[in-house]
């Protein structure tokens, strides 16, 4: 099996790394291909702009991003750092999205990697979402951590259903695309955790994993 593991957090010796590192290990160990995009070290340019966009435009005094991103696809102009990353995504059986939960949503340069990388002509299209998903076919995974205590996203609590949190991730972009969305992997509050705790929820993880990728 192909897993691509998509890594946005700005300091490797975080528990999100940590994570990284046990999946990365479990998923070798068993035999399967991994490959990781560590967005921060990769320097990842966050924006959608104009640069994006070489040749000609479709209207040349607007830019309609939708329209470039299909064209460029169409045309094999797609920047060579987002194409890269689009052929992780086109090559893997699984992709993993580690992340730590900012906001009740992701940090802004995985966003950013969904926007440019799961561009128009590439992961959708005219018709293409949801069962008819140009991504379909593969399984996603989100596996994040929270900075607040494990009550405090239970559905009455002050921060709302952690499910609800996650939904516009799973199911408006990961579900949207075709992806097979799996039940999310969340330690709750590791910074709060004992070392105990913590090796319990990596060892856990990487037994979610093998479950997923036998």
């Amino acid at each position: 099996m192909n897993v691509l593991i998509v890594f946005a957090h700005p300091e490797l010796c975080s528990f999100n790394g940590a994570l990284k590192v046990r999946a990365v290990d479990a998923l070798k160990g068993a035999g399967h291909e991994v490959v990781v995009s560590d967005l921060y070290r990769l320097g990842w340019k966050s924006v959608v702009d104009a640069e994006d966009f070489p040749g000609v435009w479709t209207d040349p005094d607007f830019l309609d991003v939708v329209a470039e991103q299909e064209r460029v696809s169409a045309a094999r102009e797609t920047p060579p750092d987002v194409l890269a990353e689009q052929e992780k995504v086109a090559r893997c059986d699984l992709m993993i999205l580690q992340f730590p939960l900012w906001w009740s949503g992701m940090p802004a340069i995985l966003k950013g990697w969904i926007d440019r990388t799961m561009a128009r002509g590439f992961a959708y299209g005219e018709g293409r979402a949801y069962d008819t998903g140009l991504l379909k076919g593969r399984r996603a995974l989100v596996c994040t951590t929270t900075g607040t205590p494990s009550g405090l996203y239970d559905p009455d609590s002050t921060d709302g259903d952690l499910d609800r949190a996650l939904w516009p991730i799973q199911h408006g972009i990961l579900r949207c695309l075709g992806f097979d969305v799996l039940p999310p992997f969340v330690a709750r509050a590791p910074g709060e955790a004992s070392a105990k705790q913590r090796e319990e929820y990596l060892t856990e993880y990487a037994e979610r994993l093998l479950t997923v990728a036998p």
